[in-house]
C-alpha cells in the first residue's frame, strides 16, 4: 500500500511538471460581449470580450458626411438582414477612417458585434470564420491599417475569405477595414512595363492585375483626402467648444500655428490640437 502511494505521489508530481509546459486552455468565449479582439494562442484562436468599447459621436467626425452616410447606410442594411457590401476606407491619414467604422458600428451595437483582428493574424482567419460562421449573431470583422509589403502573404486568407473560397462566405458576416493604400499592396514602376496593348486597349499585366483583386472583393470603396484650412478650422472649433473652451481669433491663430508645426491638416491634427490647448488652459 505505501508503495502505491508513493507511486502515485510521483506520477501526481510528473503530471504537474508537464502541465506548466502544456498550452493553457482556448478561454471560452461571453457572446453576451459587444466586441472583440481575436487572439492568436498557443492552443487556437480565440475571441476576447471587449465589454468597453471605445465611442466617439457620429457627429464629431466633421467634413466626411458622404462616406458617414455611405458607410451608416450599409451598416444598417446588414443590421436589419438585407444585402450589404464589404467596405474598405482609404485615404489621407488622421482623417477619421478608423474611428467612422467604430462610430457607425455602435449606432447598431445591439443586433451586430465588431471583431478586430490585427493583420499578422489574418493567417488564422479561416479559424475565426469557423467559430462564427454558425452563430446567431451578426458580425462585422474589422482591421485598421490595412496594407501588406512585397512578400507579405497574409493578403491571401484575407482574399480567400471575402471571395474565393470553396465555402460560401456567412451571411453573418462583413469585412470593414482601412488602408492608407488605394490597393492594399505596393505597386512598382517596373511591373508596368508588363502592360500590353491589344487592338488599341491597354491590358495590365498579371502582378497589376493579382494585386487590384484583393481591392476590388470589398464592394463599397470609399476616399478620404486631406483637409483644407477651412475644414480643419471647422473640425478644430468643434473641439475646443466640445472640450468646453471658446472659440475666437486667438484660438484660431493658434490653431493654423498647430497645424502648420505638424505639417498636416486633419480631424486627429485638429482633436490633439484642442486636447493641448484646453488641457493647458485648464492647469
Amino acid at each position: 500500500m505505501t508503495d502505491w502511494s508513493h507511486l502515485l505521489t510521483r506520477v501526481d508530481s510528473l503530471i504537474d511538471r508537464l502541465e506548466q509546459f502544456l498550452p493553457a486552455a482556448r478561454p471560452n468565449t461571453d457572446w453576451s460581449a459587444p466586441a472583440f479582439y481575436w487572439r492568436n494562442g498557443a492552443s487556437g484562436g480565440y475571441l476576447e470580450s471587449v465589454n468597453n468599447p471605445h465611442h466617439i459621436a457620429l457627429d464629431a467626425l466633421q467634413n466626411i458626411d458622404q462616406q458617414k452616410n455611405a458607410v451608416l447606410r450599409n451598416t444598417a442594411q446588414f443590421a436589419a438582414g438585407k444585402p450589404a457590401n464589404n467596405v474598405l476606407l482609404t485615404g489621407s491619414r488622421g482623417t477619421g477612417k478608423s474611428t467612422l467604422i467604430k462610430a457607425c458600428w455602435y449606432q447598431f451595437k445591439d443586433s451586430v458585434k465588431l471583431i478586430e483582428i490585427d493583420k499578422p493574424d489574418l493567417s488564422s482567419l479561416g479559424e475565426l470564420l469557423q467559430q462564427i460562421s454558425d452563430r446567431p449573431e451578426r458580425f462585422i470583422i474589422y482591421c485598421d491599417d490595412l496594407s501588406f509589403e512585397e512578400g507579405d502573404h497574409h493578403y491571401k486568407a484575407l482574399k480567400s475569405a471575402l471571395d474565393g473560397s470553396i465555402r460560401a462566405p456567412g451571411e453573418n458576416i462583413l469585412f470593414y477595414a482601412t488602408s492608407n493604400r488605394r490597393h492594399l499592396l505596393p505597386q512598382k514602376m517596373s511591373e508596368n512595363l508588363e502592360t500590353t496593348q491589344t487592338n488599341g486597349e491597354i491590358r495590365p499585366g498579371d502582378s497589376i492585375e493579382e494585386k487590384i483583386s484583393l481591392a476590388e472583393r470589398f464592394g463599397l470603396w470609399l476616399s478620404f483626402y486631406p483637409f483644407s484650412q477651412d475644414e480643419y478650422l471647422a473640425a478644430a472649433r468643434f473641439w475646443v467648444e466640445d472640450m468646453g473652451g471658446s472659440w475666437d481669433d486667438d484660438m484660431r491663430t493658434a490653431a493654423l500655428r498647430w497645424n502648420m508645426s505638424r505639417g498636416s491638416r486633419s480631424g486627429r491634427v485638429a482633436w490633439q490640437f484642442a486636447r493641448d490647448t484646453i488641457g493647458a488652459m485648464g492647469l
